[in-house]
């Protein structure tokens, strides 16, 4: 077994609780049903949000609404590099799988500018 790295981003509508939560959840449903995920493979998980995007950690909602309360996941800033794309979360799960899994990355509303 090895370790490998499923991104995904969306923007957001708007910097509140709501947005956030509807973004996150929308973005893991949407990276769990593409690559047949298993919560008990999931290493750990990184969420990114541009600095526009403040009002609540993303995990959050992965922990309460999503089951991944025993799963290590921590929030950050993304680099914010001048004329680069606004109200953004990203994020990137590493999984535990096996060595030919071909991870499918998800990028939705906004964000698929980024591909």
């Amino acid at each position: 077994m090895i370790t490998k790295g499923i991104r995904g981003a969306i923007t957001v509508d708007n910097n509140s609780v709501e947005a956030l939560k509807c973004a996150t959840l929308e973005l893991l449903e949407k990276l769990f049903a593409e690559n047949n995920i298993e919560k008990n493979k999931i290493s750990h998980i990184i969420f990114t949000t541009t600095k526009d995007l403040n009002a609540v950690f993303p995990a959050k909602f992965a922990r309460l609404d999503f089951g991944l309360d025993d799963t290590a996941m921590m929030c950050y800033n993304e680099l914010d590099v001048p004329n680069s794309l606004v109200k953004c979360l990203r994020v990137l799960i590493v999984l535990n799988c096996e060595q030919d899994f071909v991870p499918k990355f998800v990028y939705l509303k906004g964000a698929a500018n980024l591909r």
